[in-house]
Order: C-alpha cells, then sequence, then structure tokens
C-alpha cells in the first residue's frame, strides 16, 4: 500500500465515520438511550450529550475495511492479527456499552479486559516475549512471563485511555498519535488496515471537538476509550515483536506516556490516601492544567507534548543504545510527578490557608 492509497482510504474511512456518528448521535438522541447528563461534582459540560462514539468508531472502521477487501479483490485474504483483532473489538463493545448503561464494578471490567486479551494470545499466539536490552544488561526475555506480562500490559493500557478520557478529544488524539508513530515508525500503516482506524478515529473527533456546532457533540463513553486503548495496546505489541515490523517495546512506552504515567500517579494517590484506584476524580494531569488553561489550551499541550516526546523517544531509538531511551524515560517520569506532587501540595496548602 503506497501513500497516496493510504490517502485514499483515510479518506473513505472519516467520510464513513462522519455518517455513522451523525446516525448514531441522532438515534440515541431520539430513543433517549447512552446519554451522558452534566452534573456538578465532575462532567461539567453544558449539555446532554450521546455517549455512542465507540460504536460508531468501530462501526466505520469495521464498514471501511469491507470496502477496501472488496475493491482490491482480497475477499478471505485478512491477515490472522487483524481478523482476531476485529473479533476481539465486536465482542468488547458490548461488553463495555454495559458499563455506559449502567456501571459495573471495577473488577467485573477488569475481568473483561483480561478475558479480551487473553482471546487475543490465544488466538495469534502474539504476546511480549522480548523486551530488548532496555537495562544496558542485555535482551530481557519474558519466557513463562509472557502471558501474564502481556495481559497485564493490555489491561494497563485500556485503563490508562479509559481514565484520561476527561475533556473533548484527549482520549482519541493522544491514541491517535501513537497509532500514527507506531504505524510510520514500524512500517504497519503500509500494508495494514490500521490507515482505516486512524481514519474512523478523526471522523469521531470532527464530533468530539464540536466542529460541526456546539449541539452536535458526541462522546466516546466506556466502551470507546476501553476499544481505543486495547486497539493501541495490541498495536504496539504486535509491531514490537513482529520480525517485520521491529520496533522496540520502550520506544512504544514514549508514544503513551502521558495516558500512562498519568494512571500510574493517580492509582498511587488514591490508594495512598485510602481511596480506590477506580475513583472518579478531577486529580488528573488535564485538570492541573485546566487551573491554569482553557480546555482547547489543555488538549493542545498534551498533544504537542505526547508528539514531540514520540518523535524524541524515535530519534534516540534510531541513534542510541536502547538502554538510554529506558534512563531518559525514567528522567522524565521524576519530572512528570515533581510537577503533579508539587501542584497536589500547593493546592492543600492553599486549603489549610483558607
Amino acid at each position: 500500500m503506497d501513500l497516496n492509497i493510504i490517502i485514499d482510504y483515510l479518506i473513505i474511512s472519516i467520510i464513513a465515520s462522519m455518517a455513522i456518528n451523525s446516525a448514531m448521535r441522532s438515534l440515541a438522541k431520539k430513543r433517549k438511550i447512552l446519554i451522558d447528563l452534566p452534573d456538578r461534582s465532575r462532567k461539567f459540560h453544558n449539555r446532554a450529550t450521546p455517549l455512542t462514539g465507540g460504536l460508531a468508531i468501530l462501526i466505520a472502521s469495521v464498514l471501511s475495511a469491507e470496502l477496501y477487501l472488496d475493491f482490491n479483490g482480497l475477499k478471505g485474504y485478512v491477515p490472522e492479527f487483524t481478523y482476531h483483532l476485529t473479533i476481539a473489538s465486536i465482542i468488547l463493545v458490548p461488553l463495555f456499552l454495559i458499563d455506559d448503561f449502567k456501571s459495573i464494578k471495577p473488577t467485573i471490567r477488569i475481568v473483561f479486559q483480561i478475558l479480551l486479551s487473553l482471546y487475543m494470545i490465544l488466538m495469534t499466539d502474539i504476546k511480549l516475549e522480548n523486551l530488548g536490552n532496555i537495562f544496558y544488561f542485555g535482551d530481557i526475555h519474558l519466557g513463562v512471563l509472557s502471558i501474564p506480562f502481556t495481559i497485564f500490559c493490555t489491561v494497563g493500557l485500556m485503563n490508562a485511555f479509559n481514565m484520561i478520557d476527561g475533556i473533548n478529544g484527549l482520549c482519541s488524539g493522544t491514541a491517535m498519535i501513537a497509532l500514527l508513530l507506531i504505524g510510520f515508525k514500524s512500517g504497519l500503516i503500509y500494508d495494514s488496515m490500521l490507515v482505516l482506524i486512524i481514519g474512523a478515529m478523526i471522523g469521531f473527533l470532527l464530533f468530539n471537538l464540536r466542529i460541526f456546532g456546539k449541539k452536535r457533540g458526541v462522546f466516546l463513553g466506556d466502551h470507546g476509550s476501553n476499544l481505543i486503548g486495547f486497539w493501541v495496546a495490541w498495536a504496539a505489541i504486535y509491531s514490537s515483536q513482529s520480525t517485520v515490523y521491529k520496533l522496540e517495546p520502550m520506544t512504544m512506552i514514549w508514544f503513551v506516556s502521558i495516558p500512562l504515567l498519568d494512571c500510574i500517579g493517580l492509582i498511587i494517590s488514591r490508594v495512598g490516601k485510602g481511596k480506590s484506584w477506580s475513583t472518579p476524580g478531577r486529580d488528573h494531569i488535564h485538570h492541573k492544567l485546566m487551573h491554569k488553561f482553557s480546555p482547547e489550551v489543555t488538549l493542545l499541550i498534551i498533544l504537542l507534548i505526547t508528539l514531540i516526546f514520540g518523535f524524541f523517544a524515535i530519534y534516540i531509538e534510531n541513534n542510541f543504545p536502547i538502554w538510554i531511551s529506558t534512563l531518559l524515560f525514567i528522567l522524565f517520569a521524576i519530572f512528570y510527578y515533581m510537577y503533579a506532587y508539587n501542584y497536589e501540595l500547593r493546592q492543600r496548602l492553599k486549603i489549610k490557608n483558607v
């Protein structure tokens, strides 16, 4: 697949996504289902908004893929990984739609995530087996730990993208940048249907960012953020472990650094305060930035940081031993948490002085 064909199918998937997002949001409004209502505790959007984004992205991706296969005479030639990723996604969305209709316990959500991850491993035999020379002492081969570690990473990323879905465009925007970086650096985008997924996400973003008007907004929903996290996780695992699409696992961590660090920091912070890690709150990195910037500027800052550090990680991989990338990421994480910790400390001091 050359660049011109990529652009053609990107446009097809964007148009399909726009049409399906429009139809799904209208249906949700008409039937009064899958509607997210604003409240004063943590949901500060002004209008009741349909939670149909994830479902529309999946339908648009599958529909675009069908068109791609038909136009190219490839019926019956779907790669095994793509086929099983599609099947897992079709299973995932109805399961997590339950969470959007009626909240389910975090333990049940994790069980769903584990089973979906296990399905991918058993069906494709793709898993994290070699982490590379991330600590200078040679390649780390996981052996018998490869399956549990792969499940741990997949579940972690699904929750990371779910938890960062706090302002319009943030979850899908950071995921789209990660997929683009993975796709172009590894070459996965040139001979896969990854481009169709990216196009479907762009179509959703046009509604999520209210490009067509404030009354035409759409949210991902928990099913959508989990779907996107699942896609990013498996694109990263597949391209980092394949002999064809070779990309260092450490570089992948840079690509998802903001959702990952935000998730880890929140879990540690909330557990340390005696709260459940899944407790909703306004303690994410984007909430902290929004004390100084508007939601739109906050989104732009985080997306730019994601893109800049993604290119930085690629530069490090191309020019230095990969353990250098690990060292620099640890330093970045320290500075990140210093900012987050100092922010919380300043807020507590303000409260005490009031």
